[in-house]
């Protein structure tokens, strides 16, 4: 029996197949936006974002920018256990019509800024949450986010896709998408919808874990069934004996 040419194109190309397929699981985790039933002009939302740890050092910092074209009336700041932050104001420029009286600021940017040793670890994650007192009359928020690592290096979670894409940028901008404030249809989960690089709150985290532990069972299975395919093929290189 001898090497075949198949069998050795057969376990390189399931090796590569479990190449790629860790890479596509490892970028799928990204910085995420969910605010379960959240709508157009809504009022007290609370709306958190998930930001995962995929590089080997830790994550101390996060800045997350606000969209100031459809502007969040006022935000409140949930505190962050070791996490301190602050937030900048902009002067809008078409005021926020309330009952209780135009708003003629709002808030552009929250900074977190994690106190010494209390960073996010390799393979963690952090929830930060914020309570809109009024959202805007719009069927999508744009968030900007950019992650601080404790090496120096920083991640900027900004990309929007191109109309009418279907495809997900590298470092996709966190997309809040609003519903209907009446006359809607609401979910199978009562939330409100999610755009592709969105996911509902109770769900994220479990989202994120699971794709990438089925990424990994599936590619080491993958790997397993390519090596035992070479192996097989050299073993029956071997000469016959005697």
């Amino acid at each position: 029996m001898r090497l075949t040419r198949t069998a050795v194109v057969a376990g390189v190309v399931s090796a590569t197949a479990v190449v790629s397929f860790l890479l596509a699981a490892a970028a799928s985790a990204h910085v995420t936006v969910s605010a379960p039933g959240a709508t157009r002009g809504g009022s007290d939302q609370e709306i958190t974002f998930r930001v995962p740890v995929e590089k080997d050092a830790d994550t101390v910092g996060l800045k997350l920018q606000l969209p100031t074209s459809t502007p969040i009336a006022s935000v409140d700041v949930e505190p962050t256990a070791g996490w301190t932050h602050t937030e900048t104001m902009t002067k809008l420029p078409k005021p926020i019509v309330t009952d209780d009286g135009d708003i003629t600021e709002a808030v552009r940017e929250i900074d977190w800024t994690a106190q010494k040793g209390s960073g996010l670890k390799p393979g963690e994650f952090g929830a930060f949450t914020i309570i809109a007192g009024q959202l805007p009359d719009a069927s999508s928020l744009t968030f900007r986010a950019i992650q601080l690592y404790s090496d120096g290096s920083q991640v900027a979670w900004n990309e929007v896709a191109a109309p009418g894409s279907k495809e997900e940028p590298q470092n996709p901008a966190p997309v809040l998408q609003l519903a209907a404030a009446s006359g809607s249809t609401p979910s199978a989960r009562g939330t409100a919808a999610v755009a592709p690089n969105a996911v509902a709150a109770d769900d994220s985290g479990k989202a994120s874990s699971g794709a990438a532990t089925t990424g990994i069972v599936l590619g080491a299975i993958g790997a397993l069934l390519g090596l035992i395919a070479v192996g097989v093929a050299l073993r029956g290189r071997r000469p016959a004996r005697s």
